[in-house]
C-alpha cells in the first residue's frame, strides 16, 4: 500500500473546484440522517488533564468516517454544518470531525433534534447532547459536573442493535 501522501487524499487543489463539487451534492436532510446512522459516531472522552483545574478535560466529539475515495461526502457535511474538518483518520480511511462545544450546541445537536435518527444511535445521540449542553454550561469544570459527564460517557456507544 505505501504511505499516503497528503495531495492524494485531496478532492482538488482549487477551493472554487471542490466547492462546486460538494454544492453540486446537494444533500438531503433525510439523507443526512440516514447516513449518520449508519456511518456516523456521538463519541466523549474524559482524559486525565494536568492543567485542567479539576484534572480532566471532557472531549465530546461528532465524527463520520470514509474512505478516502469518498472524501467529497466528507466535505459536503462540513460545508452543509459549515462547521469541523475533514483530516485523514489512519491508513485510506478519512474523518469529517466536529470537537467543537459551540458548533456542537449550535449546529449539530439542533440539527438532530429537528430531524431524528431512526436507529439505536438516537439513544446515544441524546447523551451526547446532554454532555454538550454540560460543557456549554460549565458544568464540565465542577466536580460533580465531571462525574455526572462519566457516568453518561460509560452508557454510550454499547453495541446496540439496530
Amino acid at each position: 500500500m505505501g504511505i499516503i501522501r497528503r495531495k492524494d487524499l485531496e478532492v482538488s487543489r482549487n477551493p472554487q473546484r471542490l466547492d462546486v463539487q460538494v454544492r453540486q451534492m446537494d444533500l438531503d436532510v433525510q439523507w443526512i440522517v440516514g447516513f449518520v446512522d449508519g456511518e456516523g459516531c456521538f463519541h466523549v472522552r474524559v482524559n486525565p488533564h494536568r492543567q485542567m483545574a479539576i484534572g480532566y478535560q471532557v472531549l465530546p466529539e461528532f465524527t463520520v468516517v470514509q474512505h478516502r475515495r469518498d472524501v467529497k461526502v466528507l466535505y459536503a457535511l462540513k460545508a452543509y454544518f459549515d462547521c469541523g474538518v475533514v483530516r485523514v483518520n489512519h491508513g485510506d480511511r478519512m474523518a469529517y470531525r466536529v470537537r467543537s462545544i459551540h458548533h456542537l450546541a449550535e449546529r449539530i445537536c439542533p440539527f438532530f433534534i429537528k430531524h431524528s435518527l431512526k436507529t439505536s444511535k438516537s439513544i446515544d445521540f441524546l447523551k451526547f447532547r446532554d454532555v454538550v449542553l454540560l460543557c456549554q454550561s460549565g458544568d464540565h469544570l465542577k466536580e460533580e459536573g465531571l462525574l455526572k459527564i462519566q457516568r453518561i460517557a460509560s452508557q454510550m456507544n454499547r453495541g446496540r442493535t439496530r
